[in-house]
This record gives structure tokens, C-alpha cells and sequence, in this order.
């Protein structure tokens, strides 16, 4: 699933591409939106919260949410799509260019009115320019009993982190993916998180080692039975949530993270 430095890379595309621009035509293709015509409105700007993109059309938002398979393309008009047309669930075309959303988890248009409301719940965006690093804390202090692991991928509690962020998180701390909340120094926890996010928006290769050749990029994400960079200790994984619906997968050091 893209997290957030990866929606923060599709927003500032978008937005250079279609800002200050006025739409010729748009094609919403589910059927709660299909009637939905933006032709003739000023895209006002495009902007990620957290894991969410924000499209901001004359009186509306046009809100998507990649999910597993999602993303956003730009290309040229009369360009050929770079994916099939079966995938593709929006279309904004202003003069010069053309936005095109496949497969997107979540989209929806809603008037620009409501867009405070509806993401009201989300937690400080770590991406975000009202970034707030005591807030962030005394959300996850809120849930004591949660595993860190669990309570760090909650956007409630921060905006844009996500299961590679979170278990890479966990190993720079040393710390257990299962350690309650309330058994973690929260401070230096969300310092690393912020950090690691903020080092990767400008990059298209993810790292969260330093180092950038393939295969060298993570610590333990994806790693299970693998030796660990630092210790040599097999790598573990596992599964971890909130409940049985919601398990995602965990990885670790059993030496270098208690």
C-alpha cells in the first residue's frame, strides 16, 4: 500500500500539472460520481493529507485513496495510457496534460465545504505544513495498551505511515512491534518517524538504511529469515492488529529489538 511520502510525491505532480488550469473534461468512472462534470472549473491545487489526495475543483474536492494497486498518471494529451482502460476510474484533462487514476481504492466528490469534516479524524500529517509533533504524542498516549506496532499505523494518531515506515520505526528504536504504547519512549519514536518519512518524500526509491542500491534499501520490511544488517540474527516475521480483520505484516529483530 503507498504511504505517505508516496501520495506526497502524486500530489505535487498533480499539482504541477493541472494548478491554475481549467478542466475540459473529466470522467468519473463509478457510478455514484459517473454524472459528475468539472468541465470549465479552475483546478485551485492538488494536495496530499496523510495517505489521502485532494484534488481541489472549482466548488469541489475530488478525494481518492490508492489503497494496494492505486495511483495517479500524467501524461500528455493524445498520449498513449500506460495501463488498461478497464483500470482506469478518473480522468481530468486541462490543456497540456492529462490526470489519470487507476485503480483507486477510494474516490469520491464532495463540495469543498466539507473537506475540514470529513478528514476531521486524521491525525497530525506528518508531511503536512501544520505538522504537530505534541499532538502526535498525546494522540498515542491515548491508547496505552495498543502495541506500538498498531498504535504508529493508526491514521488517527498520525497521518501517513505505513506498514514499511512502521516496522522500520520500530528496529531504529529497538523496539518490539508487540511493546504496549505505554512501555515506548513516544518522543524519539515519533522524531524517527518524522524523520525517516521527511528524508524519502523527494525520492522515488525508498530507503530508510541510507543506502540506496537494491536489496540494501530496509532494515527488516520484507526481510523474514533473512540475516539482520546489524546483528546477523535471523530476521522474524509475523502478523499484527488490531483485530483478525486487520492484521498486517510484521517484521523483526528478536536481538536487537526487546
Amino acid at each position: 500500500m503507498p504511504e505517505g511520502d508516496t501520495v506526497y510525491r502524486a500530489a505535487r505532480e498533480l499539482d504541477a500539472a493541472l494548478a491554475g488550469r481549467t478542466v475540459e473534461r473529466s470522467d468519473f468512472r463509478v457510478p455514484a460520481f459517473a454524472t459528475v462534470d468539472l468541465a470549465g472549473a479552475t483546478v485551485h491545487g492538488v494536495a496530499s493529507r496523510g495517505k489521502h489526495l485532494l484534488m481541489r475543483i472549482g466548488d469541489v474536492v475530488v478525494h481518492s485513496h490508492l489503497k494496494m494497486e492505486g495511483e495517479w498518471r500524467v501524461y500528455r494529451p493524445g498520449r498513449r495510457w500506460g495501463r488498461p482502460d478497464f483500470q482506469v476510474r478518473a480522468v481530468i484533462e486541462v490543456p497540456g496534460a492529462v490526470a489519470v487514476g487507476f485503480d483507486l481504492g477510494v474516490l469520491e466528490v464532495f463540495p469543498a465545504t466539507e473537506e475540514a469534516d470529513r478528514m476531521a479524524y486524521l491525525g497530525p500529517d506528518l508531511l503536512g505544513p501544520d505538522w504537530n509533533f505534541a499532538e502526535a504524542v498525546r494522540r498515542l498516549e491515548a491508547h496505552p495498551d495498543a502495541p506500538i506496532a498498531v498504535a504508529l499505523a493508526e491514521q488517527r494518531n498520525l497521518a501517513g505511515l505505513g506498514n514499511v515506515f512502521v516496522n522500520e520505526v520500530c528496529f531504529v528504536r529497538g523496539i518490539l512491534p508487540t511493546r504496549p504504547v505505554r512501555d515506548v519512549e513516544l518522543t524519539p519514536a515519533v522524531d524517527v518517524a518524522r524523520r525517516m518519512i521527511v528524508a524519502n518524500r523527494d525520492r522515488s526509491g525508498r530507503t530508510t538504511t541510507g543506502d540506496t542500491r537494491p536489496g540494501n534499501r530496509l532494515w527488516v520490511y520484507g526481510r523474514g529469515g533473512e540475516p539482520c544488517r546489524r546483528c546477523g540474527t535471523t530476521i522474524e516475521h509475523g502478523r499484527l492488529g488490531r483485530n483478525e480483520l486487520e492484521q498486517r505484516e510484521t517484521w523483526w529483530c528478536p536481538h536487537c529489538q526487546r
